[in-house]
């Protein structure tokens, strides 16, 4: 099983993506083909906030994870 990428190379794939849409966004010729690329660039930007979240929740779980051991220290102590 492929290891994940790290968060930063993700967003930047991403970000990629994002301008990519745009570009598609500039040609599409009709109604149907703006309304797919809002959709799709709608899960993109979904997708980026969400690992965005998740990298801030890994940094809370870490302070909370240290402040349980300071406890820990301080109780045996």
């Amino acid at each position: 099983m492929d290891k994940h990428k790290p968060a930063d190379e993700m967003i930047k794939e991403l970000d990629n993506l994002l301008s990519k849409l745009n570009a598609m966004e500039i040609v599409a010729s009709d109604d149907f083909q703006k309304n797919s690329i809002k959709i799709q660039r709608a899960l993109v930007e979904g997708q980026i906030h969400t690992i965005n979240e998740f990298q801030h929740m890994k940094k809370a779980l870490d302070l909370l994870t240290l402040q349980l051991f300071d406890v820990q220290n301080k109780v045996k102590n």
